[in-house]
């Protein structure tokens, strides 16, 4: 089972290559490593579901952002108010040192998900605490 892990890490273009270790126990499969952004570590984490005589996976891997995060939050914020459904009222970002927290109210759940989306999508983002209401 880790021979075949550690294969489909090597061929997933969302994971970096050599960067994701897999240790299995008992059918469990535990990855480790460091990536630079949030979709590497999801990606490298879905293909392990795929894998035939997969129990769970623990996804212990690590987001090391390489750029600088000083203005993530200003980046994020002016990345959510262009659009329609988004005021600059009831959305507030803060932002420190990649662990990013979204604070306010939206009128839909797509709204706080895309929100979410959003935050995760800006360069350095190593966590984002959604605390968006849907009102």
């Amino acid at each position: 089972m880790a021979t075949a892990a550690v294969d489909r890490l090597a061929w997933d273009t969302g994971t970096p290559r050599d960067v994701v270790k897999v240790k299995v126990e008992k059918g469990w499969l535990t990855l480790t490593g460091d990536v630079h952004w949030h979709f590497q570590k999801e990606a490298a984490e879905r293909e392990m579901h795929n894998l035939m005589g997969v129990l769970g996976v623990s996804n212990q891997i690590t987001i090391k952002p390489r750029v600088d995060t000083g203005g993530l939050s200003d980046d994020i914020q002016h990345a959510l108010h262009p659009s329609w459904f988004f005021d600059e009222e009831n959305v507030h970002v803060t932002a420190q040192e990649g662990r990013i927290k979204l604070n306010g109210t939206v009128g839909s759940w797509q709204e706080r998900q895309t929100a979410a989306s959003t935050a995760w999508a800006a360069p350095g983002a190593t966590s984002v605490e959604n605390d968006l209401i849907v009102a």
